[in-house]
C-alpha cells in the first residue's frame, strides 16, 4: 500500500507540476525575448532623433549597449560596421519599421524620412541576448518541481505509514491469536475505522477466552462427575471372589480413573502450547495389546501381533498413544462380529522410497473409521519439539470395512460418539484408512 500511495502522489504531483511549470517556462522565455527586444527598441528610439546631428549621432551610437548601424541615403554608414540587409532595403523602400528574424537573431530596422531621402536605423538582437537568463530560470523551475515531488513522496510515505502500521499491527495480533496466544491484544491507533477494527478484534479475543474458559470448566466438571461411578466400580471389583478377575477389573477402573484425571488436567490447563512428550511406542503397544488380548480370547478372535523386541521412540505421550490404540481396537470389538480376526503391527518408519505398510491396498476416499473419526493426515495434538524417532502403527481386521458416514467427525452409523478415530488421528503425523488385500479395514498411523 505504501508503494501504491507513493506512486499515486508522485503521478499526481508530476501532472500538476507539468500543467504549471510548462506554461511558466514558456512565459519566462517569452518574457526574456520581450525584454531584449524592448531594450533594443528603446535604443533605436534614442538614436532616431539624432539622425540629423552627425556628430551627436556618432557619440550616441558608440555609447549604446547594443550594436546600432545608421544607413544614410548617400550610402554612408555610422555605427557598427554592417552591410545593408534586405530588411534595411525594404524599410528604405516602404518607409515602414520592420522586425525580422534571421540566423543571427532578431533584426530591428526603423526608417527616418527626411528631405534628402530615407535614413535607416538598424540594430541586431542576438540569440544569446534573446534567451539571456532563460536557462537559469528553467533550471530553477526544474529544481523546484523536483523538490515538490520529493516533498510529496515524503508526505505520502508518512501518510501511508500512518495507515499501514496499524494494519500491520492488526495482522500481527491476528496471527498471534491464531497461534493460540489468546492474551494478544491490538493497540487501537490510526484512522477511526482501523481503531474500530482493533477494538472489535480485542473484543473477539476476549470473548474467545471467556468461551474457552467456560468450555474447559464444563469439561472438567463433567469429567469429575465420572469419579463417583468409577469409585463404585472399583468397590465392585474388590468384592469379586475371583482374585484374578478382581485385579483385572480394578486395573481397568484405575486406567479409566487416570484417563479422567488427565482430561481434567488438560481441560483446566491455561497454556495453549503443550509440553514436548515422548514414549517407547513398543512398550505402550505391547501393554495395550496384552490388555485387549483377554477380551479377544473371550470373543473368539484371533489376534495377530507384530511388535519389535527393542524400544521404538516416538514423539507422543504414552497416555495419548494408549488412548489412540484403545480407540482403534475398541472399534474392532464394537463394530465387527465375534470371531473376527484382527492384527496389530508396529515398526520403525520405512526409509525414503520404501514401500507402505503391508496390508493396505487402497485409501478410502475421505473415510476415517467406524466411529466417524476424521481421516485427514497430519497430527494436530502433538507438542512441538517432540523427541526424534518415529514408528508405523497398523491395525487391520477382517470385518465389513468402513461405512460412508465415517468420513465425518461426530457422525456414526453404529451409535457411537463418532470421535474414536479422530482421537487416533490427533497423535499421528499422517493417518490413513483403507481396505486390506483380503477384505476388511486397515488403519495406518505414522507417529513422529
Amino acid at each position: 500500500m505504501r508503494a501504491r500511495l507513493a506512486l499515486l502522489v508522485a503521478g499526481t504531483t508530476v501532472l500538476v507540476l507539468l500543467a504549471f511549470l510548462v506554461p511558466l517556462a514558456v512565459l519566462v522565455r517569452d518574457f526574456a525575448e520581450d525584454r531584449a527586444l524592448s531594450r533594443a527598441a528603446d535604443v533605436v528610439q534614442t538614436i532616431v532623433p539624432l539622425v540629423g546631428d552627425v556628430d551627436g549621432l556618432r557619440l550616441s551610437v558608440t555609447a549604446q549597449p547594443v550594436p546600432v548601424t545608421v544607413f544614410y541615403p548617400d550610402g554612408s554608414v555610422i555605427g557598427a560596421a554592417a552591410a545593408p540587409t534586405p530588411a534595411v532595403r525594404l524599410a528604405e523602400a516602404r518607409g515602414r519599421a520592420l522586425s525580422v528574424t534571421t540566423d543571427e537573431g532578431r533584426e530591428l530596422v526603423v526608417p527616418v524620412v527626411g528631405s534628402g531621402g530615407t535614413t535607416v536605423v538598424r540594430t541586431l538582437v542576438t540569440e544569446s541576448e534573446l534567451t539571456h537568463g532563460v536557462t537559469r530560470a528553467w533550471l530553477t523551475l526544474a529544481a523546484l518541481g523536483l523538490a515538490l515531488v520529493l516533498l510529496g513522496l515524503l508526505m505520502a510515505d508518512r501518510l501511508a505509514r500512518a495507515i499501514t502500521k496499524p494494519i500491520s499491527d492488526l495482522s500481527e495480533t491476528s496471527h498471534r491469536l491464531a497461534n493460540a496466544e489468546l492474551t494478544a491484544r491490538a493497540d487501537p491507533s490510526g484512522p477511526r475505522e482501523l481503531r474500530e477494527v482493533a477494538g472489535a478484534l480485542n473484543h473477539l479475543a476476549g470473548r474467545i477466552q471467556e468461551l474457552l474458559a467456560a468450555e474447559r470448566e464444563q469439561i472438567a466438571d463433567l469429567s469429575h462427575r465420572l469419579r463417583t461411578p468409577l469409585t463404585a466400580l472399583r468397590l465392585e471389583a474388590e468384592s469379586l471372589r475371583d482374585p484374578d478377575e478382581s485385579a483385572r477389573v480394578a486395573a481397568a477402573a484405575d486406567d479409566v480413573a487416570r484417563a479422567v484425571t488427565a482430561v481434567i488436567k488438560q481441560a483446566r490447563r491455561r497454556d495453549a502450547v503443550p509440553a514436548a512428550a515422548s514414549c517407547d511406542a513398543a512398550a505402550v503397544v505391547r501393554d495395550r495389546v496384552a490388555f485387549w488380548q483377554v477380551l479377544a480370547e473371550d470373543t473368539g478372535r484371533d489376534l495377530r501381533r507384530s511388535l519389535p523386541d527393542g524400544p521404538v521412540p516416538a514423539g507422543v505421550a504414552a497416555d495419548d498413544l494408549g488412548a489412540a490404540l484403545d480407540a482403534l481396537l475398541g472399534n474392532v470389538f464394537a463394530h465387527t462380529p465375534d470371531g473376527t480376526a484382527f492384527s496389530v503391527s508396529l515398526s520403525p518408519p520405512a526409509p525414503v522410497g520404501g514401500s507402505a505398510a503391508p496390508g493396505v491396498s487402497g485409501r478410502a476416499p475421505g473415510a476415517s473409521g467406524r466411529s466417524s473419526g476424521a481421516a485427514s493426515g497430519g497430527a494436530s495434538g502433538r507438542a512441538p519439539g517432540a523427541a526424534s524417532g518415529g514408528a508405523i502403527l497398523v491395525v487391520a481386521d477382517e470385518g465389513p470395512g468402513f461405512p460412508e458416514s465415517a468420513a465425518r467427525r461426530g457422525v456414526s452409523a453404529g451409535g457411537s460418539t463418532g470421535l474414536g478415530l479422530d482421537i487416533a488421528r490427533r497423535v499421528a503425523r499422517s493417518f490413513e484408512v483403507g481396505s486390506a488385500d483380503g477384505g476388511g479395514a486397515v488403519v495406518r498411523l505414522e507417529l513422529l
